[in-house]
């Protein structure tokens, strides 16, 4: 049996993750469950974000399902105290150092683009996200300069390994799709973005089937919404596909709809929705449970071998959503509860 490490957080992370522990129970396909809090609700338990017994448990488990995590409570504990930190604590620690998410417009949410109806239909996309590099894990800090004004510092960085992987993880992606991988970077003025272009152009050697291109992330983020129909597959480092994922999902009409997974080498992997923690509507039962239910179908596909599984719940989604459902953000008036029946009842 499956173990899923079952990590909650906070906002409305509790509730969406319940919903799809609601779908996969009701697959029946043998999964063992255990939760353990992250976060801020950690922090208010133990002291600390990522305490010991929730990495513990990341690591015996086969594959974690993740809520959200972030409280205006903690914005003025230090850095290294913020429930934020419990991410990217399990991305270091688990090796998790490719994000994937894709980006697709469900039939009948075209008005809930803010794209016309008619470019926001075309997007079908996954953009593949390093995770482990970049700003966010480069050194960091403040200082005072010699005329004593505050100074902070972020070091952008990636080694030649770390730039391959990455792009190894994209063109196999591309190679399930329509063979099409763009890179997106900074080349024209970023040093880290010129080693990557040399680096992602020296792995596409290995990969003929696969049409490559490049564009700065500037032109990309216009590209998003003039046409957005023209990428299949991006490739881009961890601060350009953080925005980038984000731009795409209000694209396909909600925040609310796209899952993500986070896997290492040896495809296990940390599925949760890219929206985040909520918490002005946390126990309201307004959230969206979409994304964190797809988020469970990518982990059965990704980490558990189960695609057929995996096909089961996108196809609910699908029909609970060509049947009419919507939560708020869709401009609907679904509860998280009556979406996910209407989930359950597809099923």
């Amino acid at each position: 049996m499956a173990l899923i490490a079952i990590l909650p957080g906070d906002g409305i992370g509790p509730e969406v993750v319940a919903a799809a522990r609601r779908v996969l129970d009701a697959l029946d396909c043998g999964l063992t469950f255990d939760e353990a809090p992250v976060g801020g609700t950690a922090y208010r338990l133990h002291g600390h974000p990522l305490p010991p017994a929730t990495l513990a448990l990341a690591h015996r488990a086969d594959a974690l399902l993740f809520g959200a995590v972030g409280d205006p409570e903690f914005d003025n504990v230090e850095r290294a105290h913020r429930p934020e930190q419990a991410i990217l604590g399990l991305r270091k620690a688990l090796g998790l150092f490719a994000n994937l998410r894709p980006a697709k417009l469900f039939a009948g949410l075209e008005d809930a683009s803010a794209l016309r109806p008619e470019v926001a239909a075309a997007i079908d996309m996954v953009i593949v996200r390093e995770l482990t590099g970049d700003v966010y894990f480069g050194d960091k800090g403040r200082r005072t300069t010699d005329t004593g004004l505050r100074e902070g510092h972020d070091l952008m960085r990636y080694d030649e390994r770390e730039i391959e992987r990455i792009a190894r993880v994209a063109f196999e992606t591309a190679r399930t799709r329509q063979r099409r991988l763009c890179s997106v970077d900074k080349a024209n003025v970023l040093e880290t973005s010129q080693l990557w272009r040399d680096v992602v152009i020296e792995v596409s050697a290995d990969y003929p089937d696969v049409a490559l291109t490049h564009m700065y992330v500037d032109n990309a983020a216009m590209q998003l919404v003039r046409n957005p129909g023209q990428f299949d597959v991006i490739v881009t480092g961890n601060l350009f596909g953080d925005i980038l994922s984000d731009q795409a999902s209000m694209c396909a009409g909600s925040i609310g709809m796209l899952p993500s997974a986070a896997i290492n080498q040896d495809r296990k992997g940390l599925y949760e929705p890219i929206h985040g923690s909520a918490p002005d509507i946390a126990g309201q039962g307004k959230a969206n449970p979409l994304a964190t239910i797809l988020s469970s179908a990518m982990m059965l596909r990704h980490s558990l071998d189960r695609a057929a599984e995996a096909d089961r719940v996108e196809a609910a989604v699908t029909a609970a959503l060509v049947a009419g459902h919507r939560t708020p953000d869709l401009g609907g008036a679904d509860t998280t509860d009556t979406m996910t029946q209407a989930v359950l009842a597809a099923l």
